[in-house]
This record gives structure tokens, C-alpha cells and sequence, in this order.
């Protein structure tokens, strides 16, 4: 099936060392009919090769300079050096502050958010740029205590003194609630438990939500209305929840169960055609789901299991890991290929021997004496 233009993200990580340039990505992802990218950063060279396109940017503020964002001339500074001089050419529309904090177990940086993140957002109204652009933090399903049934969720409780605030800053704001939400992991950690085709949007009996009656055919539709459930403990029912992360792993080691191509192409391939269909969660039937799939690439940098290294729609070179309907194509570089080189050298030398034959049968010398 071809996937046509569709109102869905796609998450542009760059921990690796053989990705094509920007340049070529954006070329990429014009072919994908993608319409939105999450960065984990502010990378120009990306910015810059994406200029004039209808593709809309969140950039990130990473957990690293939260320190230097708690500091509001340095905020200011931050966004007059890294979004106002590619606004009027390439589409900024929000600023992630932060990555998994809550995961970090550190509590100066859980402190050291929403400062920073209420910094950021004055250097947008000082500027008049708060109304094109928003300002969020991505969280780990992890800050989760229950999410089962979805009606129940609710936040760990000793996470509540820094995620209240934080969720009364989205409300002021009018900002999303940003959360990164893997079935994958609950698959891989209870594979008994979890059946398989519940967790890639396969047909399935489903799960009944007996405080609401709600029917849910699979996961993620049921994690994104725990978080609901849980901001509505904290008081908060306007609140849009988005997913900024969602994916499946292409492979993975030997107790990652689950981890393979096939799986992920189920995941990835159903998920686009829930967004096509403008679907909402059980809980949200009225708002279409909002999701940046994770990943463009497999990054063969970062830490941890093999998993980590293998989300990608694609593999470095361009070439899909798996076929769910993007058909995206990346063009060749300029540098031939190493085929390219063979025939190139091949084609030197048949050049090289038809000159010095030319050059022969003109001087009347021996073959021998011109080579």
C-alpha cells in the first residue's frame, strides 16, 4: 500500500558515523511525503538543508544545557543563535526541553526543567515568536506508576512534587503533554503476559477497561489514555497528549524477545494506517493520535542493547529496512559507489589503450615502444 502525504513525525537521530548528509536526507524525506521531523538537537546544517520545504521542526534543548537554560540571558541567547536565523526559511514550530529527564534519577536536573523551560518560552514572547512556536519536555512512559486499566493511570507517586508544576506550565502554555511510549518493552519484559498481536496492532480479542467499558484493540491507544487518566488525577482535562516517540526494533539480542523485522514492519506499517485513518485513542475518540515514529535511521553509535541500534525505517545507505508503503528513495552521492569505481577505472584504461594505439598506428613505432 502507498502511504500517502500524512500528518505524522518521524524522529531524526544522528548518533551514528555513516549517515548521508542533510542534504540528502531532506531529498529523503520530501520522497516519504513526511510532514514533520523531531531533532534531539538544534543541528544547522539540518535547519539549512531543509529551507523552504513544508516539513514542520521540533528542535531539542538537550538534558546537558538545562544548567545553562535555568539562566534567562542565556535562554535568550540560545534561541537568537539557534531558531531565529533559520525561521524564515525552514518551519520551527516547537522547542523540546529536555529528553527523559525523570529517567536520570538526578534531581538537580528534575529541578533545574521547568526554569529552564519557563526561560525558554519568555525568549519566544520577547521575540513575538510564543504563538509559531511551543515549548514542551518529552517524558518516559516509565514516570508512570499504573497504566493498567488506561482509566487507573497515574503518576509515581514520588515523581508528583516535579511533574504538577510542570503539567500546570503545558496548561498556562497551552502546550502538548509529550510522552515516549514503547508496547515493544512491555512485550519484551512479559511476553506471556502481553499477547504479541495486542501489542502490533494485529487482530485480537482485546482488553475491556472495567471502569469505562472502553474497548482497546492494542497498546499504545491504552498508554496514551493512562496518561490522560493520570494528568486528570493531577486536575488537568485540556491537556493534549502526544507521542514523540513510538517504534519497534528491526533486531535485537538473544532476550529481546520480539525484536525482529517482521514485527517491526507490523508495528510501523499498522500504526501509519491508524494515523491515516485519523484515528483517536478509546479514551479521545474525537483527536487524532499525534506521533513522531522512532527512527529515521539505525545509528550505529549508540549505547546500550542491540535494539537501540536498530529502530530505522532505513538503514544509512537509503535502502528500507522493511517496505510499509513510504516509498521513500535516497539519491546517490556525488562519490561513485564502489561499482562506480570499477567500471570508472575500467573505462580509464580502455581510453588509456586506445590513445596510445591511436598514437602508435600515427608514429608508425612499435607497439612495444610506445607502452
Amino acid at each position: 500500500m502507498q502511504i500517502n502525504s500524512l500528518s505524522f513525525g518521524i524522529n531524526y537521530g544522528q548518533i551514528a558515523n555513516n549517515l548521508p548528509s542533510p542534504s540528502r536526507v531532506a531529498l529523503l524525506i520530501r520522497s516519504m511525503n513526511v510532514t514533520k521531523i523531531k531533532l534531539y538537537d538544534a543541528d544547522p546544517n539540518v535547519l539549512l538543508a531543509f529551507s523552504h520545504s513544508n516539513v514542520e521542526f521540533v528542535i531539542g534543548i538537550g538534558n546537558e544545557n538545562l544548567q545553562n537554560m535555568t539562566n534567562p540571558s542565556k535562554a535568550q541567547s540560545w534561541i537568537q543563535h539557534h531558531v531565529l536565523p533559520y525561521l524564515s526559511q525552514t518551519k520551527i514550530t516547537s522547542i523540546t526541553v529536555g529528553n527523559e529527564v525523570f529517567n536520570s534519577n538526578n534531581t538537580q536536573l528534575m529541578l533545574n526543567l521547568l526554569p529552564s523551560m519557563r526561560n525558554v518560552h519568555t525568549a519566544l514572547v520577547n521575540l513575538g515568536l510564543d504563538r509559531l512556536i511551543s515549548v514542551a519536555t518529552a517524558f518516559s512512559f516509565n514516570i508512570l506508576e499504573n497504566s493498567y486499566p488506561p482509566s487507573s493511570g497515574s503518576f509515581k507517586e514520588e515523581l508528583i512534587q516535579y511533574i504538577q508544576p510542570l503539567v500546570e506550565f503545558l496548561d498556562e502554555i497551552k502546550s502538548p503533554f509529550l510522552i515516549n511510549a514503547y508496547p515493544f518493552f512491555a512485550y519484551k519484559d512479559n511476553p506471556n503476559e502481553v499477547p504479541l498481536n495486542y501489542a502490533l496492532f494485529q487482530p485480537n480479542q482485546g482488553l475491556v477497561d472495567p471502569n469505562t467499558n472502553l474497548h482497546y484493540d492494542n497498546m499504545l491507544y491504552a498508554q496514551i489514555d493512562a496518561v490522560y487518566a493520570a494528568i486528570k488525577v493531577l486536575g488537568f482535562m485540556n491537556i493534549e497528549v502526544r507521542v514523540s516517540e513510538t517504534g519497534w526494533p528491526s533486531k535485537g539480542d538473544s532476550d529481546e524477545i520480539g525484536a525482529t523485522i517482521e514485527n517491526a514492519k507490523l508495528y510501523n506499517g499498522n500504526l501509519l494506517r491508524r494515523i491515516e485513518e485519523k484515528q483517536g485513542t478509546p479514551g479521545k475518540p474525537l483527536v487524532p493520535i499525534d506521533v513522531y515514529v522512532f527512527a529515521l535511521f539505525n545509528e550505529d553509535m549508540k549505547n546500550g542493547p542491540a535494539s537501540e541500534r536498530n529502530y530505522g525505517l532505513y538503514y544509512p545507505d537509503g535502502s528500507p529496512v522493511y517496505n510499509i508503503g513510504l516509498q521513500g528513495y535516497l539519491p546517490q552521492m556525488v562519490l561513485p559507489s564502489s561499482k562506480s569505481n570499477v567500471l570508472s577505472f575500467n573505462f580509464l584504461v580502455w581510453i588509456v589503450i586506445t590513445c596510445l594505439i591511436f598514437a602508435w598506428e600515427l608514429s608508425g613505432l612499435e607497439a612495444w615502444e610506445i607502452l
